[in-house]
């Protein structure tokens, strides 16, 4: 079993920078893929970013591609999401989470966190 614990979310104006962590205990994280979500309000959840396992392979979703970093450090069990030149758009809860597949689908990821809340004002 692995929890997953977000933090780093919160309040930012347009143009800002926020760094999410996600800290994993349980299991070794770094023997799972890993990845970020994020859902607005009425909104479906969408795929952010992955990571493999070995951390060597790393995937973001267009919406947030040259804005959005994806980078672990399996030493700590972490995983994290920089996100810069955010955007009102980005507003939404973000979730990370871990499986054994590495991919953007959500049926690819077993472990879920709560959630953090990310708001972009303009």
């Amino acid at each position: 079993q692995v929890q997953l614990v977000e933090s780093g979310g919160g309040l930012v104006q347009a143009g800002g920078s926020l760094r999410l962590s996600c800290a994993a205990s349980g299991r070794i994280l770094r023997r799972y893929a890993k990845g970020w979500f994020r859902q607005a309000p009425g909104k479906e959840r969408e795929f952010v970013a992955a990571i493999s396992w070995s951390g060597g392979i790393t995937y973001v979703a267009d919406s947030v591609k040259g804005r959005f970093t994806i980078s672990g450090d399996n030493a700590k069990n972490t995983v994290y999401l920089q996100m810069d030149s955010l955007k009102p758009e980005d507003t939404a809860v973000y979730y990370c989470a871990a499986g054994q597949s590495y991919g953007s689908r959500r049926q690819d990821y077993n472990y879920w966190g709560q959630g953090t809340q990310v708001t972009v004002s303009s």
